[in-house]
Order: structure tokens, then sequence, then C-alpha cells
């Protein structure tokens, strides 16, 4: 028998004689890590990684082992220090040269952060996140290898866990990452507009792969907040207002992300417990601006229901949210720091054992250019140090602190005899049960040769493209307009593409030359006031167009007859441009050629309004925050949504 393989045996023992195909991909596996590992070794007729340098087969090394034996035995051997790194996971940068301590061609957040090589060496940390990466996946898929290769050399060889933000969706808000590389699907609005399981089990497979591919096997989502308060600015990342659509359509995406078994799955750190849709006047408590999370229709269990269906499909992992749910336990503070939210309700009502990480940024302050500084998310906690807040949090029973890499903390805490070692390894063992399960011990690495074969492919853009345009919502169709003819108007056009149109259209530079007018638009949204660069581009504020802006648009309507596409990542106020329009549309997130798919009569839209419409602002000011479609009389009623007229 091959030497290396006998190590690899209790991986085979899952594999019956008549599952060819996951035998041939067992032992593919086995020889990419031939292939990849830099610490393979021989003794006494077995082949395996020597993570921890030592020259035997340690129990943890060794796959045969049950998993808590495994887990038993590293945690023996981890210090105090490795222990504390293992709490933390914030961003790293990904190198165009796919070097793990390179600096080629960074951008975003991650560009002003250490190495994740200088992570593992400097503080232990073995989890991070990662946000603007290179646009060819064949570059990130390298970086990983290489990184896992220098995990693989650090003292006991634990490897590292990446992690990111949702990035299959045709979105331009803040809490998307790019795309680029990979399919792009409706945002989840879209999906609850469309209200398919099977479509988001599909959706949720087609990550799955394609994360898998190049190393990504901790997904920060999915987002199953209810969009209650229509002011919210993180409505976009949710399905909908509706707690029972919701907790439908959590089930198929953790399953499809999570697989049959972690180890070929990504782990699915669902959030944000206990629910962060009811944000009193929608302001995000990203910011110091938050006015607190709040229950007017004393509605805090309806919040609950979509987790309740997360925690039935074994989600891997718990995302609280920065909210302060107001006046709902025995102190007023931020979830993560609340141990009624963490402890009495997560841990004890539901039992959840798994993983509880922190939202990013609770414990520091960010600074972000002279005088200003992006406070840390401690709410109810302000006048508490950095260590004080450490140790709160730990208290309230969370695992892991999201966005920070202060281990030193959590050492100076068990010195001062203030948090015990034992405390901390219950935390520990979780998460290593968690790299344990995903079989990041037995195979880190990922094929650089098989990229191209999975993400790209044909079959999962043209379905992304596919709930792009099915989940458009018709709001309104005088005299039957839409679909416009092929090739029979002449239109003028704003906000979308005019090469695209002229597929579909002949395409006038005025409104007096036109038959009809397309136009697109965003759902308004107003800045908060504030010296913070980020706060500055979430979407807060009224939902309503105002001035000028409404006026010039109202005058175009009211010259030639026109066709609205209105992108909807939170409910518009649109009662006066519904009124003038010829037709209104409304999108989750769709390209150019997708609207005109629609427009045009290739595809018909079958959404159906995942929120309410309000009427008026009047009308979202005087409804309760944490009550779905309770606006009075709202434009348009939550489910609704117009067809085609067949021929």
């Amino acid at each position: 028998m091959n030497k290396f393989i006998v190590v690899f045996l209790g991986l085979l023992l899952f594999i019956g004689c008549n599952e060819p195909k996951q035998e041939a991909t067992e032992n593919s596996n086995f020889e990419l890590v031939k292939q990849k590992s830099q610490v393979l070794l021989e003794k006494d007729g077995v082949t395996f990684r020597d993570l921890n340098g030592n020259e035997k087969l340690d129990i943890y090394e060794d796959v045969n082992q049950p998993i808590e034996a495994r887990i038993d035995d590293l945690l023996s051997q981890m210090t105090l220090q490795e222990k504390a790194g293992m709490m933390f996971i914030n961003g790293a940068p990904v190198s165009a040269d796919g070097k793990p301590d390179g600096k080629e061609g960074l951008e975003g957040p991650g560009a002003r952060m250490a190495s994740v090589v200088e992570n593992m060496d400097k503080l232990k940390m073995t989890h991070f996140n990662i946000w603007t990466i290179p646009s060819d996946p064949n570059i990130f898929a390298k970086w990983y290898n290489n990184a896992q290769q220098v995990a693989e050399k650090t003292r006991l060889g634990i490897p590292i866990t990446i992690a990111s933000d949702p990035r299959h969706h045709f979105s331009n808000t803040i809490f998307s990452m790019s795309a680029k590389g990979f399919a792009q699907f409706c945002e989840m609005p879209g999906f609850a507009a469309i209200g398919d399981e099977n479509l988001v089990a599909e959706f949720a497979n087609i990550v799955r792969e394609e994360y898998l591919a190049i190393g990504i096997r901790e997904a920060l989502h999915p987002q199953i907040d209810l969009a209650t308060e229509p002011r919210w600015a993180r409505i976009s990342g949710n399905f909908s207002e509706d707690a029972k659509l919701t907790a439908r359509l959590v089930k198929p995406y953790i399953k499809g992300l999570q697989g049959d078994k972690l180890s070929n799955g990504v782990a699915c750190m669902t959030k944000h417990f206990p629910g962060g849709g009811p944000q009193k006047e929608g302001l995000d408590p990203h910011f110091s601006f938050q006015k607190g999370q709040i229950y007017p229709g004393d509605n805090f269990d309806y919040h609950l229901i979509p987790f309740e269906a997360a925690f039935e499909v074994n989600t891997a992992a718990i995302m609280p949210y920065y909210g302060v749910p107001t006046d709902q336990t025995d102190e007023n503070v931020a979830m993560s720091y609340n141990k009624t939210i963490i402890t009495t309700l997560l841990r004890e009502k539901y039992k959840y054992a798994g993983v509880v990480c922190t939202d990013w940024g609770l414990i520091s302050d960010r600074p972000m250019g002279p005088d200003v500084v992006w406070k840390a998310r401690a709410w109810g906690v302000e006048d508490l140090n950095a260590a004080e807040r450490a140790l709160k949090i730990i208290e309230a029973g969370c695992d892991q602190f999201g966005g920070e890499n202060r281990p030193e903390l959590i050492v100076q805490l068990v010195k001062e005899g203030k948090l015990t070692e034992e405390r901390i390894d219950v935390s520990i063992r979780r998460l290593l049960k968690q790299k344990f399960e995903l079989g990041l011990f037995d195979n880190p690495f990922v094929d650089e040769t098989k990229v191209n074969e999975v993400i790209g492919k044909e079959s999962s853009i043209a379905l992304g493209e596919k709930t792009q345009k099915i989940s458009m919502t018709l709001l309104k169709n005088d005299k039957s307009t839409l679909p416009l003819a092929q090739n029979k108007f002449k239109v003028y056009i704003e906000n979308i593409d005019s090469t695209t149109v002229a597929n579909y259209a002949e395409v006038v530079v005025t409104p007096e030359a036109a038959d009809f007018a397309i136009i697109r638009l965003n759902t308004p949204w107003y800045p908060a006031e504030t010296n913070v660069p980020m706060a500055k581009g979430f979407h807060h504020g009224d939902l309503d167009f105002k001035g000028d802006e409404k006026q010039r648009i109202l005058d175009l309507l009211n010259k030639v007859p026109t066709v609205v596409d209105i992108y909807l990542d939170r409910p518009a106020v649109i009662p006066e441009i519904t009124n003038a329009a010829t037709a209104l549309i409304a999108n989750y997130g769709a390209s150019d050629k997708s609207v005109c798919e629609v427009l045009f009569g290739n595809t018909a839209p079958q959404g159906k309004l995942p929120f309410e419409l309000p009427s008026s602002m009047q009308a979202v000011e005087n409804q309760k925050t944490d009550v779905p479609y309770d606006s009075e009389n709202p434009l348009f009623e939550f489910g609704f949504g117009l067809e085609y007229e067949k021929n």
C-alpha cells in the first residue's frame, strides 16, 4: 500500500464502494498535499504532515483519530499566546504577485494592514478576512497556497482560515465585495422577490464551489436581519422584512454553502444575532450617531425566527450585531457585550455550541485621518478600557473578536488573574473544531490548475444573470406598455448604457425626439452628518426624492411616456414618480443588459416585493421600527408584483 495513503485511511472509511467519484476526489487530495506540503515526513511506514516538527505522528496530525482527541492533543501543546492569537480575526492584504507578504497592487482597507505572514509570526493569528483581491482568481489561489505553506511552518503548523463577505452579487453597495471574476447574482432581496428555495440552493452551491476553488472557507454571511425599519442602511444584504420568508430561504442558503459536511463546504457565520433591523431612525450602529435598537411594537421574538431556522441547519458560526437592544435586557449594552443575549438567549435557550464571533471593531478606536477617529463599537461600555472591553465580551459568551488584532489583551487579562486559561480553552475548542471539520489540518491547499474550471463557468454566469432578470418586480404598466417591441421605437435614456440599449431600440439625444424615455434610478439616500469617511458612504436618511432632482424627474415623465427602473436597496418612497410614470419596475441589483432583456420582452419579470413601499416619509416615521409591513396606506404592499400580459 502507498505509505502516504496510510495516514488518510480515516478519510477513506467514509467512502462507500459505490462512490467512485468521491474516492477519486479524495485521492486527488492526497496528490495535492504531496505536491504542496513542505512538512511531509515518512516515519514508521507512514507519511504525514509533521506540523510541529517533532518527527513523530502526533494525535492532532493523525487523520484517523477522532476530532475531539485531536483537539485535546493540540490544545495541550498550545501556548497562551497561540490561544490568544486564535481568538482574533482581521483583514489581510492580497498581493498581486501571490506572495503572502507581498505589497504589489494592494487596494482597499487591506492595503493599510499587516500581511498574514506578519500577523502569524508576531500575533499568532490564524483567521483572516479578505476584502479587495486581484481580479484574476488564480492569483488569489496562488496567494492562499503560499500563505498555507507559511502556516504549516509555524511552531504547531496550525492552518489559517480565510473568510469573506459576499462576493457574488451585482452590487455597488459598501457591504458587498467586488464580484469581478465571480458569477454575479441579484442581491438577497431579489432572491426573496423570487421566493424559490431551489434557486437559493443552486446559488449557494455555486458560491461554495467558487469559494472552495480559491481557498475561502468561511462566509461572513448570510445576513438574515429583517427590514422592518425601511431607513436602515443594510437592507440590501437581507432577504426581506418577513420572518417566515427569510427563515424559509436561509435554510437552503446555509445547507448549500456548508455542504453535506464541512470538509467539502464553507462555514457560514450567520448574522446579525438577534436581528439588526430595528435601528431607531434607521441609523446604523457602525457609528456613534446610532440611537439604539428599539422595539416599540414589542416584537423582539419575531426577529429571532430566521435564526431559529439557521440553528436547525447547523450554521457553523454566529455574528451578533453592534446594536443596543434598548430596554430588552438587564443592561443597555451592545449585543456582543450583553450576557443575556449571548449566554442566556443564544447559548442556553437555543443550546448553540458553535463559534460566536463579534462584528468588526468592538474594542479599538480607528484613526481615519487628521482629527478623525472612528470610534470602537463599544456602545454602552464606552468608559471601559480595551482590556476591560475584551473581558466583558468573553464573559458575555463570545469566542472570537472580529476586526481586531489585540491578542496581547487576552494575555494581559490572564496574567492579571482576571481571566482563566480554562475559559479561553472553551473558545479555542470551538475554533479548533471548526478548523478540523473543514479539513484544514489534513489538506489546506487548493488545486490552482482547476480554478478556471470552476470560476467563471458559463452555466453559473447565466444563472446569475437570470436571477437579476426574473427578480425584477413590475409595479405599474399602463396600457401594457411593457414589454416594448424590439427595434421599433426611438428612446431617450438616462443612467443606462447607450451601446447596450442600441441593441433593442434607436437611442435619441432628446426627450422630444423619443417615443419613450427609459431611466434608471436609485433609491434616494442622504448621508449622515459625520466626519468618518466610511459613514458617509452608508445609505442613510430619507427615502424620497427632493427639490430640484425630484422636479427634474417629474418634468421628464410629463414630457414623454417614461419607463422607470428603480434599484431598491431600501424601500423607496416614490408616489409622485409612480403616478407620472408610464411603467415602473424595480430591480435588486441588475446590469443594464439584464434590465433591457426584461424591458424588451426577452425575459418576463417574476418578482414580488420583499418589503412594502411606503406612501410617504410621514408614514415611514409613524410606523413601528420592529414590526413588518405596518406603514399606513403603503404605495405598494409586501408581496405586490404584476406580470406581463400573455399574448
